[in-house]
C-alpha cells in the first residue's frame, strides 16, 4: 500500500476509467515526488554533445523506400490551443488556402503513400477533448485509414496534486480542472495500453515516426527513415541548432556518469544553472520533438519494465485554475517523450535543418506560417523560400488570441519573404498586399490601419 494521497489518486483514476498501466505509471512518479525527487539535472552532471548531420549521410534510395514501407506515423494532437483562445484541437486552425494543419498532414501522408507505394499508417494521439473534432475533420479523407488500425488513440489523464499535501485537488465548480495530461511522455504508456503497439507489430511495422501536429515541417522523410533504419539505433531524435529564440528551451547533453544522452528541459534546470542553459555555444542543439523508434525494441523494453518506461520526472507547479492565481497551488507530474533517449542504449541524435521544425505555439508563429515565407508544394511539404526566418513579436493585448489576430489581418498575412523582423506595439489592422522589408517596428496608442499595398521597410 502507498501513502493516503497516492491511494486517493489511484481510486480517482480507476473510477474515471483510466488504464491500469497508466495508473501504475502515475504511481511510479508519485513515489518519486513523495521522496523529494525534483527532476533537476545539474549542469555539473552533464557535458555538451556533438552530433552528426543528416546532410553528411548517404542513404541509398532503396534503403529509404524500404524503411518508409515499414514505418507508421503518430501525431501528438491533444492540445486545444487554449493559450491562443481556442477551445478545439489546435490542429483545426486554418494555415492557408482554407487548409488546416490536419488537412495538410493528411495530404502529406497520402502523397508519400502514392509516391513510395507505402502503407504508411497515420494515427493521432488525441485527448478526450480533441478526438471527436479531429475524426470529424479527417472523415473527408476516405483513403486515410489503414485496415486493422485506428485513426486515433487517447492519451491518459491524471489528477492534479495539491502542493500542500500531495492529495488529489478538488474543484467542484469545474471538475475538468482537477485533471491534467501527463505530458507527451505518456505516448509510450498510451500506445501499449490502447493495444496500438501490438497492432502495429502484428501488421509488420518496424518503426514509428512521432511528432507534434502543430509542426508541419515534421514530414515522414524517406531519407530520415533510411538513416534511422541503417543506423540500427533503437531510438533517435532529430535535433536543430539552437537560435536566440531557443535560449529558454530544452537542450541535449551527455550525462557524465554513464555517457548516456539526455534531454534537459527548462523545468529540470536549477535557477543557478539557467545561464548555462541559455549558452548557445555550450549547448548547441535543441529537440524538434521528431522521434524515430524501433517498435520491436520499444515493446520489449516496456515488457521488461512492466509497462513503466521510467522517464525522468518533470515536476510542474501551477495554480489549480491556471486563469486564477488565487486558487491553490498544485503539482502536475509530467514526462517528456524525448527524454526516453536516455532509456535506450545506443540511442542517436541527427542534426536536421530548420525546415523540419516549424512549430506554431503562438500567433507570432502563425503569422509567419501564413505568410509567403513558406510555399506549399504539390507534395504539401513546406518549402522555406525566404532567405531568413523573420522574427515576429505582436502585441499580446491585441494579437494573442486567434479571434483578435484574424480581425487584424482580415485579408491575409502581409508579405514577409524579405522581412528580418516585425515588432508590433498597439492595435494595427493590415490591409491587402502589405509588404514587410527588413526590420520593421510599429507602435501606436490608438487603433491604426496599414493601407493596402503599403511597403513597410527599415528604410522608412
Amino acid at each position: 500500500m502507498g501513502s493516503a494521497g497516492l491511494e486517493m489518486a489511484r481510486a480517482k483514476m480507476a473510477e474515471a476509467g483510466v488504464d491500469p498501466v497508466a495508473i501504475e505509471t502515475f504511481a511510479h512518479y508519485y513515489r518519486l515526488l513523495e521522496h523529494g525527487e525534483t527532476g533537476l539535472i545539474p549542469e555539473s552532471s552533464i557535458e555538451p554533445v556533438d552530433i552528426e548531420a543528416l546532410a553528411d549521410v548517404e542513404v541509398p534510395d532503396d534503403v529509404a523506400a524500404e524503411a518508409l514501407r515499414r514505418t507508421a506515423i503518430i501525431k501528438l494532437n491533444g492540445g486545444l490551443g487554449t493559450s491562443m483562445g481556442m477551445d478545439r484541437a489546435k490542429s483545426l486552425l486554418c494555415v492557408r488556402r482554407g487548409l488546416s494543419f490536419l488537412d495538410i498532414i493528411a495530404r502529406q501522408v497520402l502523397h508519400l503513400r502514392q509516391t513510395y507505394d507505402a502503407p504508411l499508417p497515420l494515427l493521432f494521439m488525441n485527448s478526450f477533448r480533441t478526438s471527436a473534432d479531429t475524426l470529424e475533420a479527417l472523415a473527408r479523407y476516405e483513403d486515410l485509414p489503414v485496415a486493422g488500425l485506428p485513426l486515433d488513440f487517447l492519451q491518459n489523464k491524471e489528477p492534479k496534486l495539491l502542493a500542500s499535501d500531495l492529495t488529489p485537488a478538488e474543484f467542484p465548480r469545474d471538475p475538468d480542472l482537477e485533471w491534467c495530461p501527463p505530458g507527451h511522455g505518456d505516448v509510450y504508456t498510451a500506445l501499449r495500453g490502447s493495444g496500438v503497439l501490438t497492432q502495429l507489430l502484428d501488421q509488420g511495422f518496424h518503426y514509428v515516426f512521432i511528432s507534434n501536429s502543430d509542426n508541419l515541417g515534421a514530414v515522414a522523410s524517406p531519407e530520415v527513415a533510411g538513416w534511422f533504419a541503417q543506423s540500427g539505433a533503437p531510438f533517435a531524435i532529430e535535433a536543430v541548432r539552437r537560435t536566440p529564440s531557443d535560449k529558454k528551451g530544452g537542450h541535449f547533453a551527455r550525462r557524465k556518469a554513464d555517457k548516456r544522452l539526455v534531454l534537459r528541459e527548462t523545468a529540470q534546470t536549477a535557477k543557478e544553472d539557467l545561464e548555462a542553459l541559455a549558452d548557445l555555444e555550450r549547448h548547441r542543439y535543441t529537440s524538434t520533438n521528431n522521434l524515430w523508434i524501433d517498435l520491436r525494441v520499444l515493446a520489449q523494453t516496456l515488457d521488461q519494465r512492466d509497462g513503466v518506461l521510467g522517464l525522468p520526472l518533470i515536476r510542474n507547479e501551477k495554480t489549480l485554475d491556471p486563469a486564477d492565481p488565487s486558487t491553490p497551488k498544485v503539482i502536475q507530474i509530467e514526462t517528456a517523450m524525448g527524454a526516453a533517449i536516455e532509456v535506450f542504449e545506443g540511442a542517436r541524435l541527427v542534426e536536421v535543418t530548420r525546415a523540419r521544425f516549424v512549430p506554431v505555439k503562438t500567433t507570432n508563429d502563425l503569422l509567419v506560417l501564413r505568410s509567403d515565407v513558406y510555399e506549399i508544394g504539390k507534395d504539401f511539404v513546406l518549402d522555406m523560400v525566404a532567405a531568413d526566418l523573420p522574427y515576429v513579436d505582436l502585441d499580446p493585448d491585441h494579437y494573442k488570441l486567434v479571434g483578435e489576430f484574424d480581425k487584424r489581418f482580415p485579408e491575409g498575412a502581409p508579405s514577409m519573404a524579405k522581412a528580418t523582423s516585425l515588432k508590433v506595439g498597439g492595435d494595427w489592422t493590415f490591409g491587402h498586399g502589405v509588404q514587410i522589408v527588413g526590420d520593421v517596428e510599429l507602435d501606436t496608442t490608438s487603433a491604426q490601419r496599414v493601407a493596402a499595398g503599403e511597403v513597410l521597410s527599415s528604410d522608412g
